[in-house]
């Protein structure tokens, strides 16, 4: 008899206490959707009781919980005010935002004990300390200290050599000022250098007392059934996992006084002026305040307490490619009260909280059932473990101390879950191919009505007991892995399968555009006639854009090995318009569909509108992306990394953020051990890494401005404008030219969006009659008076360009002119106006050696029409140079351009990209129109990519060109609005 799958669809807030299944969709889509207007009205069932228990024997390394962890021993006095705090919206300084925060767990200060303050009572001033430096003399020996093992990282023998040279360099001074018959203190083993020997660095840095978090261990073992005779290998080893204890790590992060303005003490709703709700951080979202709502609604005594979810993610990286055992298994743990810029501003806000087992056995035991088991089951007992002293404060509130001095009654909860597509698989327990959100069956993803029906422990249960604990239909049937155990069961209020976070890098920038799309692509060229030099001129393509600040060239096209996500995500920046006349329109209205999403995904803020055209995105997505499928290239699309992009918005929650902190917490860790059995150098290298900072951060009031780091402590800009340094690298690092002159100070292009700021000016001559013959631009003069017009009649009715010549003002023929090659573009980024980097940084380029090399000559947006929305309301012009000079006691700041006009009315059907061509004026002429524009039109760098037309041999792009003569070699361009995501919400 045939299998037939059991109809079992169960609520998607059975977490939340609702029990209801239905035999078809409609019931359940009806009931979810009244579920959803009142969540807090749901009642929770008990804490799911697991069938077995975790597969561990554990042998204690060190004392596993100290007494405060007992919530029997710590249980404040709590208020039981069953009246919610006013849900009013409150502004966040704009008129256009509104936020309202849950009006139940409101994150309201309390004292120590616990009792609730009256409102507006400031926090308790800290007892002023003698010595706050301590174990270190002063700022400067704090700074010195993490400056050789944080920042350079310098070996045990180069320390020791520089506090030598350190020491024989004061040894001659006080031989020079004092005479020899001064005698040293030997306190310091006879050494006037601040740390004599590289131990004294380690030994200070030990006696730290702010974030010292030891690690602990356990081992665990196989406990099941041993066979007698040949047992394999991993049923007799002891697997080691090291941890710190989470709760810690999270009351250190609660309490970081770096953090005490980008934390959110409470769940809030956002508003913009139209009345649209916003998300921008997790506390944002929806499922903040439902748990909270649960929370308020189960327990009236946390009323007024500060929900803290914990964001966790792991992920397995390799050190060295050498032999041996090199693969490591980080946990991740970040408070998700935290907001989004910061969590993935590498300050602190990401902590490794412990090191997995990765189990090894040899290859004709690796493949075994048993062992497959073992290793899944370890996973979540290990996880399940480390988390257990957050467990008591799941239910009770637990008084802490905060980054903005106050104390609040906290009560944790398991948050998101970062990890990619294969570790989703192992965390929810569900067979590759198939979804771990949701129940749509692995042959039919997109297409299943059960994408609306979402995984959750209840369900599982009762799909075990439908299927009679028979593990087979439940592989079959439902894409569960029946035998293990989720570790989120042991824990209230967590559903693995609600808590996987959406990932933007591995699963749709890594995977379904580099692994999917791309080589899709590929694969239709080389299957066309000519097919390899049809993927030689695509390559050829991409190495042909031309320079955009920050942008990641690919000189060689895209046919190299060794892939980052850095590169990938550059990819996407020019792939478009490269394959725009080389494959069928449809995979281009597909590629172009799928980027829209990625580029609404990464926006920092979200509106019900940018949601909707994610959901218009991926409909497109899945209509054009057919044309693969009707060209032979694929026969389905049953993909779980595509089909992950029908679950939520992932920026603020992306594997980039574990990815990065590999890099400080494992490969770095690990290259500064002795690689000899590792770990315990590698635990002690990221405990001292962070007391330095939690040192840093602690002490930061008490550092003198002139001796902080400035690429560590500059200051935010915001709506103000803020002054350049005197000198000034280039954009991403780059080095200024060598043409650039350092003797003047930067000279203030202000632009009504921000600053544009022109640096040092180039050597030229000043005079206007000498200038011109420098430029090769004889009737320079006549450009500078049809400006001055338009500066001195704006209201005229023709333009400066167009009127007669003796109309405008009259110069000085010896005028003095300086000119530039360089300006600084600060502009606003849309969805970040009022958070961290509301204001963007760019340098436009306009010189006539870059690097001592070819030109770059950028293009910018000019404003022409502020009434018009997005791309409709500006120019595209390219920058030759910028000027300044001064008229009747006006300074003008300016820029000499050369125009683009936009060609049709409308953007391409194909791409969905305006189309541009060089501007030769009404009639015709074959000389570029060309004329001098106030920099406050400027609104930031402009990237245009040529339309390279069909296939054929003229078309071809030549094997010797240079991307720095592509704007001129070409005669149509794409207005490229996937260079970056702030450019993808402008230009439309």
């Amino acid at each position: 008899m045939p299998f037939k799958k059991l109809a079992v669809f169960v609520c998607r807030y059975s977490a939340y206490g609702c029990t209801r299944t239905f035999a078809n969709r409609s019931g359940l889509t009806q009931h979810q959707t009244a579920c959803n207007s009142n969540p807090a009205n749901r009642r929770a069932p008990p804490t799911p009781t697991p069938t077995s228990s975790p597969s561990y024997h554990p042998t204690q390394a060190t004392q596993e919980h100290s007494p405060s962890n007992d919530p029997t021993t710590r249980t404040p006095p709590t208020p039981s005010n069953s009246s919610p705090r006013p849900a009013t919206w409150a502004s966040q300084g704009r008129p256009d935002i509104s936020v309202k925060y849950h009006p139940y767990l409101s994150g309201d200060p309390c004292d120590e004990d616990g009792y609730a303050l009256p409102a507006g009572t400031p926090p308790e001033p800290e007892e002023p300390d003698d010595n706050p430096f301590w174990p270190f003399r002063s700022a400067e020996h704090l700074l010195l200290g993490d400056f050789l093992y944080s920042k350079v990282q310098m070996s045990k023998g180069k320390t020791n050599f520089l506090m030598k040279l350190w020491d024989s360099f004061n040894r001659q001074l006080i031989n020079e000022y004092l005479g020899d018959d001064f005698e040293v203190d030997d306190e310091d083993h006879g050494s006037t250098a601040p740390f004599p020997r590289h131990a004294d660095l380690l030994t200070t840095i030990d006696s730290i007392p702010f974030g010292d978090i030891p690690w602990k261990g356990f081992k665990v073992k196989f406990d099941g059934e041993v066979p007698a005779e040949n047992a394999p290998s991993w049923m007799q080893a002891e697997y080691e996992v090291w941890y710190r204890n989470p709760l810690d790590v999270m009351e250190a992060q609660i309490g970081n006084p770096e953090f005490a303005n980008h934390i959110d003490w409470a769940a809030k709703q956002v508003r913009g002026e139209n009345g649209k709700q916003q998300y921008t951080d997790l506390m944002s979202g929806e499922w903040a305040w439902m748990q909270s709502s649960y929370l308020a609604k189960e327990d009236p005594d946390l009323h007024g307490a500060m929900l803290a979810p914990v964001v966790l993610g792991s992920d397995k990286t390799t050190v060295s490619v050498a032999t041996g055992q090199n693969e490591y298994y980080p946990i991740y743990a970040s408070l998700g009260n935290v907001q989004n810029h910061l969590r993935r501003a590498h300050k602190g806000a990401v902590t490794v909280i412990g090191f997995l087992s990765v189990p090894k056995t040899g290859r004709d035991e690796q493949d075994s059932l048993e062992f497959r088991r073992f290793r899944r089951q370890l996973l979540h007992s290990s996880i399940a473990r480390i988390l257990m002293p957050l467990k008591p404060w799941m239910t009770k509130a637990r008084v802490t101390k905060c980054a903005d001095g106050h104390w609040r009654r906290v009560i944790y909860s398991i948050g998101p879950y970062i990890a990619d597509y294969p570790e989703q698989c192992v965390l929810a327990c569900v067979v590759s191919g198939w979804c771990p959100r949701c129940i749509a069956p692995a042959s039919n993803l997109d297409g299943s009505g059960d994408t609306m029906v979402h995984r959750s422990h209840t369900h599982t249960e009762k799909v075990r007991h439908a299927f009679e604990n028979d593990m087979k239909k439940m592989w079959d049937g439902y894409g569960i892995i029946g035998d293990v155990i989720p570790f989120t069961a042991y824990f209230p209020r967590a559903n693995i399968h609600e808590l996987l976070s959406p990932d933007l890098l591995h699963q749709l920038i890594k995977g379904t555009f580099k692994d999917h799309l791309v080589e899709w692509v590929v694969e239709y060229l080389l299957e066309q006639v000519d097919g390899k030099q049809k993927v030689a001129e695509m390559d050829r393509r991409i190495a042909a854009i031309p320079h955009f600040p920050g942008l990641r060239r690919f000189n060689e096209g895209r046919g190299f090995k060794q892939w980052t996500g850095n590169d990938s995500k550059a990819l996407m920046n020019g792939f478009l318009p490269a394959i725009a006349d080389l494959v069928p329109a449809g995979m281009v209205r597909a590629i172009a569909a799928f980027l829209d999403f990625c580029y609404l995904a990464r926006r920092s803020q979200m509106d019900e509108d940018v949601l909707l055209k994610m959901d218009e995105s991926i409909e497109c997505f899945h209509r054009e992306r057919d044309a693969f499928i009707e060209e032979g290239i694929r026969d389905h699309f049953n993909l779980p990394r595509q089909h992950s992009m029908m679950f939520g918005a992932p920026n603020g929650l992306c594997s980039s953020i574990t990815e990065s902190k590999h890099i400080t917490a494992v490969k770095d860790a690990y290259r500064r051990s002795s690689r000899n059995q590792p770990l315990g150098e590698m635990l002690l290298i990221n405990q001292r890494m962070d007391k330095l900072a939690a040192a840093r951060d602690k002490l930061q009031p008490h550092i003198p401005l002139e001796i902080r780091d400035p690429t560590e402590h500059r200051q935010t800009i915001q709506t103000t404008r803020a002054p350049l340094p005197q000198k000034v690298i280039g954009d991403d690092g780059e080095a200024m030219d060598e043409d650039t002159v350092l003797e003047e100070d930067p000279v203030g292009l202000v632009t009504s969006e921000g600053d544009v700021r022109s640096l040092c000016p180039a050597n030229y001559p000043p005079i206007l009659p000498q200038l011109r013959r420098r430029l090769n631009i004889p009737n320079l003069e006549e450009f500078i008076r049809r400006f001055l017009y338009d500066q001195l009649y704006p209201r005229s009715a023709e333009m400066g360009m167009n009127v007669d010549l003796d109309e405008c003002p009259h110069v000085d023929p010896s005028l003095h002119i300086k000119i530039f090659h360089h300006a600084t573009v600060f502009y606003h980024a849309p969805s970040e106006v009022s958070g961290i980097g509301g204001m963007k940084r760019e340098i436009v380029r306009a010189t006539p050696s870059w690097h001592g090399g070819p030109p770059r000559h950028d293009c910018v947006y000019v404003e022409r029409d502020p009434e018009l929305a997005g791309f409709r309301g500006l120019g595209v012009a390219q920058v030759r140079f910028f000027l300044s000079f001064w008229y009747e006691g006006v300074e003008y700041k300016c820029a000499f351009v050369r125009w683009f006009e936009t060609y049709d009315t409308v953007p391409c059907d194909k791409t969905g990209l305006w189309r541009v061509r060089p501007d030769h004026g009404t009639n015709g002429a074959r000389r570029r129109l060309e004329s001098i524009i106030h920099v406050d039109t400027i609104l930031r760098s402009a990237h245009l990519i040529p339309i390279y037309g069909k296939f054929t041999p003229r078309n071809r792009v030549p094997k010797d060109h240079h991307h720095s003569d592509t704007l001129e070699a070409y005669n149509m361009f794409y207005v490229n609005r996937y260079i970056d995501y702030h450019a993808h919400e402008n230009i439309f």
